[in-house]
């Protein structure tokens, strides 16, 4: 009697543990934008957000707040840091080095979107 109560309890707990870990690993999470991703933002306003801090950059015409993400970026924080506050296509097409991100990184730009890029528009 006592073994069946063991195996039942045992299982019981993997199947609730299995349970959590799935529901987390398939819930995104929920991140809040800085500003509505329908904005303009003006380079003068992408120039205001240069530090690691507080890391706006401009990609084939939408604005991104990649402060967030920094700490998790695989390069080294100077490889991408000179970026922060300003238009980054090129550097986010060729990573410098003439290689282009992964579909990965693609695929993770839209939850930092936080507006357009509307260089010459109006403050």
């Amino acid at each position: 009697m006592m073994r069946k109560l063991y195996f039942a309890s045992t299982a019981t707990f993997w199947i609730v543990v299995l349970g959590f870990w799935a529901g987390s690993a398939l819930t995104p999470g929920v991140q809040q934008p800085a500003v509505a991703a329908d904005r303009d933002i003006t380079a003068a306003e992408l120039a205001r957000h240069a530090t690691p801090a507080d890391c706006w950059m401009a990609i084939r015409g939408a604005v991104y707040d990649l402060s967030p993400y920094l700490p998790d970026h695989p390069s080294r924080p100077s490889i991408i840091e000179p970026w922060c506050g300003k238009e980054a296509t090129e550097a986010y097409a060729t990573k410098t080095k003439g290689r282009a991100h992964s579909g990965e990184a693609d695929a993770m730009l839209p939850k930092y979107r936080i507006g357009r890029f509307a260089p010459g528009g109006a403050q």
